[in-house]
């Protein structure tokens, strides 16, 4: 599961693009109850999503020459510029070549072979986000792709990534892990995009816990958010939906079957 006690190729960071960050700022602080806190003035308009404050998740404006609004999922690395040259001798490619942020960090933004961009922070003052697993935080993440075994190729390679098959309601679902890591270290799956007409694109969709992913469906569509698959249960998980906010950003909520604090 998503921790704050991040290891290398876990997921640590997590932040949103889009065209209107007064409009973000307002949908989901309505949905989840976050809070915006500028990074201040050197920061280009970058700032936190915050819940009693502490940091779940960042956010900033973005232009179209940066693509469509949508949500990114970095991944700890020990050495971004390492695992950049991975990512390239994996067929995948650099969209923003390892930098310094502030002192906080080191930050890239990659692509696998099927152009998902992903991000990596390398920790420096800020190890990640202040929380995970918990209510209106990052609970898990999953990945779409056309070829689900070039996929867990690409991500071992760059990342260490280590895949199992685990028993799911209909057949079999295959979870991700860091490298060396149990099955309670699992923090998200890989999905083929043809096993899941609702999905049209690759891309990494993350999920936030919540209390009541009904109530929070219902929410989202008072807020003019998009209800691209309604509230479901599924047994031994949980109930989940996929969203996506008044911008386009796509993500999911579930309720877990064993509903963090």
């Amino acid at each position: 599961m998503l921790t704050t006690r991040f290891v290398n190729g876990a997921p640590n960071w997590i932040d949103v693009g889009t065209s209107d960050i007064d409009g973000a700022i307002s949908f989901y602080g309505g949905l989840f109850g976050w809070q915006f806190q500028s990074a201040g003035p050197d920061a280009g308009g970058y700032g936190f999503f915050q819940l009693d404050g502490r940091t779940v998740a960042g956010a900033m404006q973005t232009g179209p020459e940066q693509g469509p609004p949508s949500w990114t999922v970095y991944f700890q690395s020990a050495d971004a510029e390492a695992t950049a040259k991975a990512a390239e001798q994996a067929h995948g490619s650099v969209l923003m070549p390892p930098m310094d942020v502030m002192g906080e960090g080191r930050m890239a933004i990659l692509a696998d072979k099927a152009s998902v961009p992903f991000g990596v922070w390398q920790p420096g003052r800020t190890k990640g986000v202040d929380l995970a697993n918990e209510t209106g935080s990052l609970s898990w993440v999953e990945l779409y792709t056309p070829d689900m075994a070039a996929a867990a190729w690409f991500y071992h390679e760059t990342l260490g990534l280590e895949t199992a098959a685990v028993p799911f309601p209909g057949g079999t679902y295959t979870c991700v892990n860091p490298a060396g890591g149990s099955e309670d270290s699992m923090f998200g799956g890989i999905v083929s995009l043809a096993d899941d007409p609702s999905e049209d694109t690759p891309y990494w969709l993350p999920y936030f816990e919540v209390t009541d992913a009904e109530a929070t469906v219902a929410r989202a569509r008072e807020l003019g958010g998009t209800i691209r698959v309604p509230a479901t249960p599924i047994e031994g998980v949980g109930t989940i939906a996929r969203l996506a906010d008044p911008y386009g950003a796509r993500f999911a909520v579930i309720k877990s079957t064993t509903q963090p604090a």
